[in-house]
């Protein structure tokens, strides 16, 4: 009895070491998980492998255009910001032309950039080459000598300062539908307003000192620039508005905060908006047209996550033979379906790190890439007596595409798209884990 006993326990402690032992396997199945990534293809290595370059494949396009959106956005909000509604506009509901006060106040907000009076208005410009409408910009030449302003405006031909109240700079389109050059007299016709309510034409003449571009056709193609005292006598209050244009550092976090707070220190009769307001409809388009592409690019991405799902399973065919040992020698099905999750995990994580780093790479590169396929295509349309191609239409789209890339938002990417590949792995995981070894043992 007492020799039953011992032969009972050494049975039992050579079970626990063994249970022991598996627990340790247990805890390699992330190697096994790289060896199964890595290895030979006939080992099923090659299904993997080809989810990963699946999902890499994927996630370039979908980086690009992450890249691209954001860099038209921005660089178009900028050129806006800088040289069109400023990142504040004050208006004086009570006198309308009178901003002393308001830029007193503002000079004392911290991050003070500058503050400029600015009148606008339309009229009808006229000159050797026709006539068309015009957005007439009154503002103190100053304003763009700003370092923000500077950035972004290009005298095509002529000069951007204005020395006399009679001197205007136009907007290249606008310069060239009325067939306007440097040093030529423009006539602007505008509307008066007498006491009795009557409107009346009336006729200025102005030399055209300077030919400009923000870079963006859409913001400049009507701009008429003149000063505000020339503008003061060209535009009547009646049919033209006036604001304070207000610039502040880092616009685009501290725009709302300084903007109420410059309300309340002013008091009733001002109002006072941020650039968001003022661009509200303009921005929120640019934003959903934005979401909705990364969107579609997504579901390229989740189609992608499906293929690793169908690797998996390939997988698990391949490997039927190691589940079975790895079952018979006493591995959990928690076990067994792990192997095969953290198999999927690097697959996502391979795919979306080389994706990701291909597509960051392409984007960093887009304008010179955009470039090149200009002339190319030019190149294969000129032998056809074809004219010059342009992808991006200047008239349209930015002349050149800044690179803007927002880490938070790539880092989401990545995330996605392993949790998408794991999740998708995870029935036929489940399904390796309880595969029964005694059947797979005879089938081997």
């Amino acid at each position: 009895m007492k020799s039953f006993k011992i032969k009972n326990h050494s049975g039992f402690f050579k079970m626990k070491n063994a249970s022991a032992f598996f627990k340790i396997k247990n805890h390699s199945g992330f190697f096994i998980a790289v060896r199964y990534l890595w290895g030979r293809a006939r080992e099923g290595g090659r299904y993997l492998r080809g989810a990963a370059a699946g999902i890499a494949v994927s996630l370039i396009p979908i980086i690009v255009t992450l890249i691209v959106a954001d860099g038209m956005i921005r660089g178009i909000t900028d050129r806006y910001l800088e040289l069109g509604t400023g990142h504040l506009q004050v208006y004086n509901f009570v006198n309308a032309d009178d901003f002393d006060l308001a830029a007193e106040k503002a000079g004392r907000i911290p991050g003070f950039q500058g503050a400029w009076s600015e009148k606008r208005g339309i009229g009808v410009l006229v000159g050797k080459g026709g006539k068309t409408g015009a957005s007439i910009r009154a503002i103190d030449p100053s304003f763009w000598d700003d370092e923000g302003s500077k950035k972004y405006l290009v005298t095509l031909s002529g000069s951007s300062t204005i020395s006399s109240d009679r001197d205007v700079l136009l907007g290249e389109a606008l310069a060239s539908s009325i067939g306007a050059a440097v040093g030529d007299t423009i006539r602007i016709m505008t509307v008066r307003v007498t006491g009795d309510g009557r409107n009346i034409p009336r006729m200025t003449p102005f030399t055209v000192r300077g030919i400009v571009s923000s870079g963006y056709h859409e913001l400049d193609s009507l701009w008429c620039i003149t000063t505000w005292e020339g503008g003061s006598r060209l535009l009547a209050g009646e049919v033209s508005s006036a604001s304070l244009l207000v610039k502040i550092a880092d616009p685009y976090r501290n725009a709302e905060a300084v903007s109420r707070s410059l309300f309340y220190d002013l008091g009733p009769g001002y109002g006072v908006y941020s650039w968001r307001e003022l661009m509200q409809s303009q921005y929120s388009s640019y934003e959903s047209t934005r979401q909705l592409l990364l969107f579609i690019m997504a579901l390229v991405v989740l189609v992608a996550a499906v293929n690793v799902s169908s690797a998996t399973s390939m997988l698990v065919i391949e490997r039927q033979r190691d589940i079975a040992v790895l079952k018979a020698a006493g591995t959990s099905v928690r076990g067994i379906s792990g192997i095969f999750l953290r198999a999927s995990f690097l697959t996502g994580l391979a795919g979306a790190a080389a994706g990701i780093a291909l597509g960051l790479l392409i984007g960093n590169f887009i304008n010179q890439i955009i470039g090149g396929l200009e002339h190319l295509l030019t190149f294969f349309s000129n032998l056809f007596h074809g004219g010059d191609i342009k992808i991006l239409d200047s008239g349209f789209y930015l002349e050149s595409i800044p690179v803007i890339i927002d880490w938070f938002a790539v880092f989401l990417i990545g995330l996605f798209t392993i949790v998408s590949s794991v999740i998708a792995s995870w029935i036929p995981s489940r399904r390796a884990g309880k595969l029964k070894p005694l059947d797979l043992l005879r089938k081997y």
